[in-house]
Parts: C-alpha cells; structure tokens; sequence
C-alpha cells in the first residue's frame, strides 16, 4: 500500500529495497515483488462523457426537446446539476476541466487558433499545471481519451510535435479522434496516439457510434487484464458542433416537431423545466436580445427551412446519447456500473448561434463569407443531416436550446453562454437518486472534485515541477447532502472581452461582442454597458444595475481583482490582427514558399504548408506509372465543402476545385498517361485585386500544357479545420467522388514526390479573415 503522502510528489518513488549480497542467487533470500502502483482502496472509475455545444435547455433530461433516454436514466439513478457552469467556449472549456484551474491560467483564453504570446492567452499549458489524466495515470489509474481534443497548439500539431500537450503527452495513455474544433461526422479526420489514420469506409460509418465502440472495447481489454485497477475515460463527442450530421432515421423522427418555432419552444421548454424542478417556479422567462429575430417576423420559407434545420441537430443529440446509452450498458453489463462515477456534461458551453441568422448548408461558405439564401437552403432541405452537407442552425434554435437564459456559446458574459445541464451517477457513492445539486459549481472542480473522491491528495510537485494550486472547489460534499452551503462562491469569466463575475449568489455581466457580427472594430471596453442579477433570479431576467449601483460598483472591481489574479489582463477582442500570428507573437512552423512532400503524408494542416490561398501557386508532382491504367489521388487539400485535388481518372489527369461547393472548375488532359516517369504540373496565376478573386489554372504534363480553366471564384480564408493535405490518398470528406478509388489511394504507379510553391503575389484582407476565424469555434 502506498504511503499518502508519497502521492503528493509524482512520480511516487519506489521504497528502497534491500541488496541481496550473496553472489550466487541460490543463496539469497527472495525479495518481495515490486509494489505495482495502485490507487487507494475504494478509489471509483471515473467516466467523463462531454457533449459539444448542447445548452442547459435542449436535453430532455433538463426540459428541453430533445430526446435523450439515457441522460435521463441517469438522472433518474444519479443527481442533476441545475448551476454547472462552463467557460462558454470549447478550448477553454476543455483546457479548465482537466487542469482544474481556470482557463486564463493555463493560457486558454480563447480557441487554439487565435492564441497570441499574452501569459493567459497562449494556449500552451504550464507545466506547473499537470493535467488530471496525468495525476491520476501516476497513482495507478489506465487512462483513455476518445473523440474531440481542440487543446494542442496548432503549431504544434504536425509530424514534429512537440507532443507533450496532445493527449497521449497529458496523461492518456489511449488516444483515438479528432485534434481541431470540428470534423465530418460520416468522414472524420481521425489520430490514434500521434498518427493520423485513414478516414473510416465502412458503410454507414458515424464517428460518435465508431467512439462508442472504442471506449466500450477498450474499458472491456483493461478490466480482463486488470479487474482491480480502475480506469479514467474521457469521452468527448463531436456532437452537437457544427455539422449537424446524424443517421437519416433520427432526423426523420422528428419531422414537424418544430414547426411552432423557437419563441414558442422557449415557452414549452421552461414549462417542462418547472415541472422538473429544474429551475423554480417563480423563474421568468429571460426576454429574446434585440439582435435576434422573433419567429413570427420570418417568411414562411424562411420558417420551412429552419425547422428542419433544428430537426437535424435534434437528431444529432439524440443519436449521440444512444450512444453513450451503449456505453452505459456495457458498463453494467461488465458488473462495473455501480463503482464508476459517471459525469454527463451536456455541452461545453451554450448552444451555438455561429451560423447566423439564417443557419447554413455548409458552414466552410460561412467561414468564408459567401452568403446562401433561404431559397437555395430549402432546395437542400432533405440532404441536411447527410455526408453532402456541413450544415448548421440559426441564431433563434441556438437561444432556444439555452432556454430560460439570454445568449449563446461565446458569450461568457451570461448564463446562455456558461450554465449546461450536467448529470451525476454513481450508485455506489450516491445515497439519494434522482436528486437536484443547486450549489454553484464550475467546469473547474471536476478535477477537485475526482481526486476528492478517489482519495488522491492534490500534488504539489509532478515530473520535477512544482505544482499551481488547484483553483477549483470539489463539489464532493453536496452530493449526498442537498441542503450543504455552496463553497464556490466566487467566479470570473471572459471570451472575447465578454465578461461577468459571480459573487455569492450575486452576477454582474457585460456583452461586449456577439457571435455573428464580426465585422468594424469593437467599441472601447470602458463602453461596456454592466448588468446587475441578485440571488434568486435564476435566469438573469431582471437587471438591477439602476437600482443597486453600488453592489454594481463593487462586482466590477472583484472582476478586475480576479482578472489580474488570473491573467485575465489585458483583455483582447482584436480578431484582424489575432490573424496574423507575427503580430501576436504566435509561434510558426514550415516555410512559406515551397514544401517537398511525399506517399504517406496525410492530415497536413494549413498552418505548417505555403499558403495556396489569394495567391499564384504551383504544385508540381513526379510520378510513375507501372500499369495500363492508373488511377487516384496525387494530392489534395480541403473537402467537398471547400478544397482542391490533382488526380489521376483512367490514366488522365485531372485537376478539380471546389469554391465553397457552390462552384466547381476542372481541367482534365485529353489522353491518358502511359507506363513511365512523367511530370504533371498545376499551375494558378491569381488575378489579384484582394482576397477570394479568380485567375487562370492550367494543366501541364511533362511540360506540355493540357488544358486551362479560368476560376472566377477562389476559397479566400479556410479550406477546412481537420481536412488537411494528403499525399496519394484523400481522407475526410473527399473533394471530388470522381477518383474511381477507396478514399482515392492512388494505383497502378508510384508517387516519388510533390512540390507546392506558393508565389509572392499574395494579397490580406485582414478583417475578412478575422471574420472567419473568429466563426471557427
């Protein structure tokens, strides 16, 4: 049995042992075996399942109108956190549950992408900072994280790490998903460990059935081998972010169940919400913001649309907690269900309203400003939900899902953005289920709150670094004790200059910026117009800042005490030059101008390869062909939603682009290529005159030109946040379905390598970029 206070310094150092000094072994006295580290005695399995963008009102569970058995089985059998509160984002939100501390602290201040070289705002994680998953791997836990990360710094997401903060680096020892902030559901760009694998191409593949799968697998292969050594599982599904993607039969479930619209929704939802006892009685519906659109004021197309749009992401949330219901039955059916303490968080910050007013079909035209129209949205209406489409909801389905509160994600400045529903179950530690937890409590005790309970002591030193505190508070104590005085009772939060502080019971909160409107600059913080909420008004519905100026007064500077507390400071809502990372001291890797790459390369990411946006570029490929025929790719960047390929079809070459999927423009040589080496060459002079114009591609093979296409329109922005560049394959969601191949393995020849030049010609439109950056949440 370990010793508790050797846990406070990891890793725990083996006791010495006695030397045998016989020369001969057969004269020695048999030492005991080595002590395997173990955590101690009673210490549960920990099973943390987070769902992505869901909001405090669209489970069932809490009210909503979203099917969801399984949360509410476990709420059933478990307690519900009616106060669980997020940072309103996702890195930040992710980055603070595992920590333990706030997000500022461990230099997540905002999502991976727009880190700048400002302590709270780096996106790198101190060492002094170990994550859980390494606390609790070092006392004798197996540890696995499957799904989404969104935590690694972007420039460090390549072949050359370092990969001390992806997951394997943090403590997991299994990783299986997704690095960015999103994926294709029915074609992900997946990692295992380190390594990024080929695109799944099963029929009717769905990444959050294929991650349930993982997880039930893998806790099955540890507890065979290991029955008495207990596990921590993180569980992070992709849904319900951005594209909303489920089996055509969940979406179909839900056909005209929304057609009374997103004001009416919010109606019934907190109707359900009070017989829940979700929230009290007395609890007023929070009034819609003025810069959303009541349902009534919208054309009747308008209305068609939109409610198959919310119907797709219901889809989505229930699909996904079938999945996690399977889980659940394999815990049980394991005979580990009633030792494993299962924490459901139901969304890493408020529902999403990143798609606009209007929603969108694919959210890559979104990301690069080209707007689609109602009318060209509802021709598309029965493929919402499938593989042809990234599509997304409109603000008022977003401010709906948050029923009763005001905002959406990215708005930390107010409980729409912050408060999740978030489930409890743990038979064997639980006294009373079916119960309601109504302390305040945040994202940042789970890791308290999971050591507390299996017994580990805080560490004050990990891997030779001595230890930050821990900033959250275990929550531990209220769950067998409902009526216990809460003991989280200060809170700050800032995104994006939106900020609020919650002080016993009391809340005072500014709006600086909204999700959609990213374009001018943004008015001075001094600007910021505060609210004031006092206890008991559970949904921030009745602002008393002319009423009480002075509390008002003293929230305010407690923000600012906490803020420099936590390196807050200074507060940053530049988006144009967060851009740009030689303004905001963000590291780069790769050149800029020409990259040689080679078979095998796969999963490339914009950020470490020349730019082929707004600019002449090159891509020059030397290969042979070995067969009669070959065929597939050669190399290809993006999706369907936005991207490019040169590849071969029947011996031809081809090369194919897609503006945003809206336009497509292809060159194909007008004879095939025969058995031999031969250079294939695409060559695109950029017209120039700003960001997003056309120019003329042409085709060249062994040096002879073999056709031209004028492009009228080019991706401006992004071509996609994990669909990268692969070498003789296209893995994600292929840019083209004409390769005549599995994901478009190249055959019938041999790669020997690739160039990509970029020009010098390149032409910024800093704000426009902003713009889409700032939508990549």
């Amino acid at each position: 049995m370990v010793n508790p206070a050797y846990r406070a310094t990891l890793p725990i150092q083996q006791p010495k042992r006695p030397r045998a000094t016989p020369m001969d072994v057969r004269d020695a006295q048999q030492p005991e075996p080595i002590e395997r580290i173990r955590p101690p005695k009673g210490a549960p399995n920990v099973l943390i399942v987070l769902v992505d963008d869901m909001g405090f009102g669209a489970s069932s569970s809490f009210g909503g109108p979203c099917a969801m058995p399984t949360a509410e089985r476990l709420a059933d059998n478990g307690l519900r956190l009616n106060r669980f509160h997020t940072t309103a984002i996702c890195s930040p939100t992710r980055a603070s549950l595992l920590t333990g501390r706030n997000h500022h602290t461990v230099g997540a201040a905002g999502i991976t992408e727009l880190a700048t070289s400002h302590d709270g705002y780096t996106s790198s994680r101190p060492d002094s900072c170990a994550p859980l998953p390494e606390i609790l791997r070092r006392n004798g836990y197996n540890t696995f994280a499957f799904g989404k990360w969104h935590q690694t710094p972007t420039w460090e997401t390549s072949r050359s790490g370092p990969f001390d903060r992806w997951p394997v680096g943090e403590g997991f020892e299994r990783f299986y998903g997704f690095m960015g902030a999103e994926t294709d559901q029915w074609y992900p760009n997946l990692y295992e460990g380190t390594t990024p694998v080929p695109t799944p191409t099963e029929p009717g593949y769905h990444l959050s059935e294929d991650l349930a799968d993982r997880v039930i697998a893998d806790i099955r292969e540890q507890q065979a081998v290991t029955p008495d050594q207990p596990f921590f599982g993180y569980l992070a599904f992709g849904a319900c972010h951005s594209p909303l993607q489920a089996p055509q039969e969940y979406i179909e479930a839900y056909r005209g169940r929304f057609d009374h619209g997103w004001d009416e929704q919010r109606e019934r939802t907190l109707a359900a919400q009070k017989e829940l006892g979700i929230v009290p009685e007395d609890c007023r519906l929070s009034e819609r913001p003025a810069e959303m659109e009541a349902w009534a004021d919208q054309p009747e197309d308008a209305r068609r649309l939109y409610a198959r749009m919310m119907e797709a992401y219901a889809g989505m949330a229930t699909h996904t907690d079938a999945q996690v219901g399977r889980v659940v039955d394999a815990l049980e059916e394991m005979g580990v269900l009633d030792d494993t303490l299962i924490l459901y968080v139901m969304g890493d910050n408020g529902a999403s309203a990143e798609a606009g007013p209007d929603g969108c079909v694919n959210e890559y035209a979104t990301y690069n400003i080209v707007p689609a129209t109602v009318e060209s949205m509802l021709e598309r209406a029965d493929e919402l939900g499938g593989p042809t489409l990234y599509n997304h909801y409109p603000v008022g389905w977003a401010h709906a899902m948050n029923t009763p509160y005001q905002w959406t994600k990215q708005m930390a400045s107010h409980w729409g953005g912050t408060r999740v529903g978030t489930l409890v179950h743990w038979p064997a530690g639980i006294d009373a289920p079916g119960g309601i937890r109504e302390q305040f409590t945040h994202v940042n005790d789970v890791a308290a709150t999971v050591l507390d309970l299996a017994g580990i002591p805080e560490p004050t030193s990990v891997n030779g670094v001595a230890q930050k505190p821990l900033e959250g508070v275990s929550f531990a104590y209220a769950l067998n004790d409902p009526d216990a005085a809460e003991r989280h009772t200060t809170q700050y939060f800032e995104i994006f200059g939106n900020r609020g502080i919650y002080h016993e019971g009391w809340s005072a909160c500014t709006k600086h910026a909204v999700p959609w409107e990213l374009d001018g600059e943004q008015r001075p913080f001094s600007e910021d117009v505060w609210e004031l909420y006092a206890p008991g008004d559970t949904s921030q519905s009745h602002d008393l800042a002319a009423e009480q100026p002075d509390k008002l007064e003293r929230l305010k500077e407690l923000f600012l005490i906490e803020g420099a507390k936590y390196h807050v400071f200074p507060l940053d809502d530049r988006k144009a030059a967060r851009v740009n990372s030689d303004v905001v001291g963000r590291p780069t890797v790769g050149s800029a101008d020409s990259v040689t790459l080679y078979p095998g390369m796969r999963a490339l990411h914009e950020s470490v390869l020349p730019s082929t946006r707004n600019r002449s570029w090159t891509l020059t490929a030397d290969v042979e062909v070995t067969e009669d025929t070959a065929r597939g790719v050669i190399a290809a960047q993006g999706s369907r939603f936005a991207g490019w390929a040169l590849y071969v079809r029947e011996g031809a070459p081809v090369f194919h682009y897609s503006w945003v999927d809206v336009e497509r423009y292809e060159i194909a040589a007008p004879v095939p290529i025969g058995p031999g080496r031969h250079e294939l060459r695409y060559r695109f002079t950029y017209d120039g005159g700003g960001v997003g114009k056309g120019g003329l591609g042409e085709l060249f093979v062994d040096g002879k030109p073999a056709g031209s296409v004028r492009l009228t329109h080019t991706v401006p922005f992004i071509y996609h946040m994990t669909d990268g560049l692969d070498i003789g394959e296209d893995n994600g969601n292929p840019v083209t379905d004409d390769y005549g191949t599995v994901r478009g393995v190249f055959t019938g020849g041999r790669i020997h390598k690739v160039v990509l030049d970029s020009g010098d010609d390149a032409h910024h439109d800093p704000m426009g970029e902003a713009k889409a950056k700032a939508s990549l949440q």
